[in-house]
């Protein structure tokens, strides 16, 4: 997956859900999706045919049925939906994406220390 496709609500849900249980049946996601959100099935199977046509997904089938599981691994997935965000959304500026993480979001100490070191390495990487 080159440029990753726009991605709605519903299908980053499901798509979160594949990403945690791969590989996954059409059946297995329903039924989750039936008690949580109440969708039915055929919901679930449009979305899921949309995420592999996206190439978010791939299917194999097994003993007669289709498991779903993840194109990509999470970390890889999540650096392309962040970098479309910022790029559809913010214009390709992330001084507003930075902003929000310094001021309004609840970062644990572990998050905080990551995002410390990221900034150490940009730093470093620019006076080499």
């Amino acid at each position: 997956m080159r440029r990753p496709k726009n991605i709605g609500r519903a299908e980053l849900e499901i798509l979160q859900y594949v990403q945690e249980h791969p590989p996954v049946t059409v059946r297995e996601v329903a039924d989750h999706f039936a008690q949580t959100k109440g969708h039915v099935r055929t919901t679930i199977l449009n979305v899921m045919e949309r995420l592999r046509k996206k190439g978010y997904l791939s299917r194999k089938k097994m003993n007669g049925v289709f498991h779903y599981q993840p194109r990509l691994p999470k970390a890889e997935l999540l650096g392309s939906l962040v970098r479309e965000f910022i790029e559809r959304t913010l214009g390709g500026s992330v001084s507003p994406f930075l902003a929000y993480l310094v001021r309004e979001a609840k970062l644990t100490e572990e998050e905080l220390r990551e995002l410390k070191q990221l900034v150490r390495d940009l730093e470093q990487e620019e006076n080499s």
